[in-house]
């Protein structure tokens, strides 16, 4: 058995969305909805020099999400995946990522936009979004191939990640 990790939040994530239903899926699928992170005080030393990013990477616990599932039917498909092929939220330890547009820092206050969690979810980490290191080209998608072009944007959770 794998050695038990603590892993303590370092703010709260909040949002106008208040249950899973109708969320958006993805932060693609929130243009426009916006957010705050309210990071704990003694974390705000460690927010110098990120306001110069248009955008950061959120990692997060899926607050709302009991237990895990290794096998589920994922939001862009109707077949069951192994939940490692899939970015749904029922996962082993419940951490989710999202990269957010970043609005404004104040204090300990940030603003964001492009928000896919719910209110209320507890903040692990933040890092800065860099294309040359975040994103990739020549890549396989997997069983995602054949869905790539569904309306992501419109897409929004229904109840099955309880």
């Amino acid at each position: 058995m794998a050695q038990e990790i603590l892993v303590k939040p370092i703010g709260i994530i909040h949002t106008p969305h208040q249950v899973m239903l109708n969320t958006p899926i993805q932060p693609i699928a929130a243009q426009g909805v916006k957010g705050r992170i309210e990071l704990y005080d003694e974390y705000v030393t460690g927010l110098s020099d990120l306001d110069g990013f248009s955008h950061i990477t959120l990692l997060y616990h899926f607050h709302q999400i009991s237990g895990h599932a290794l096998k589920v039917i994922p939001f862009m498909d109707t077949e069951e995946r192994g939940i490692f092929a899939t970015k749904a939220p029922k996962r082993p330890n419940r951490i989710g990522v999202s990269t957010v547009k970043l609005l404004n820092i104040s204090g300990n206050i940030i603003d964001i936009e492009e928000v896919d969690m719910l209110d209320g979810t507890p903040l692990l980490d933040i890092k800065p979004f860099y294309p040359r290191y975040d994103n990739r080209s020549n890549v396989a998608i997997g069983w995602l191939e054949r869905n790539k072009n569904l309306p992501v944007e419109n897409m929004r959770a229904d109840e099955r990640f309880r």
